[in-house]
């Protein structure tokens, strides 16, 4: 994925990210990426990588079990 450095870049990596979770590359229940491997994914800094999880959250897309992680939340 190419990213536009010239705007914030988180949105544009929570919008990825998001693009996945509804076409079900992620299933419900299963452990999501951490911030340190979708930094790498993507070469962005750590900082940028926690804003787009944390808007995922924020949206209830994901949870977060302290310890071990943030995981996809059910729709159900």
């Amino acid at each position: 994925m190419d990213l536009d450095r010239s705007v914030p870049v988180w949105p544009q990596v929570a919008d990825e990210l998001r693009r996945r979770l509804d076409a079900g590359r992620y299933k419900p229940g299963e452990r999501f990426p951490g911030t340190v491997d979708i930094a790498a994914e993507f070469d962005v800094s750590q900082s940028t990588a926690q804003k787009a999880v944390a808007a995922l959250r924020r949206e209830g897309r994901l949870y977060t079990i302290l310890g071990q992680g943030s995981f996809v939340k059910d729709d159900g």
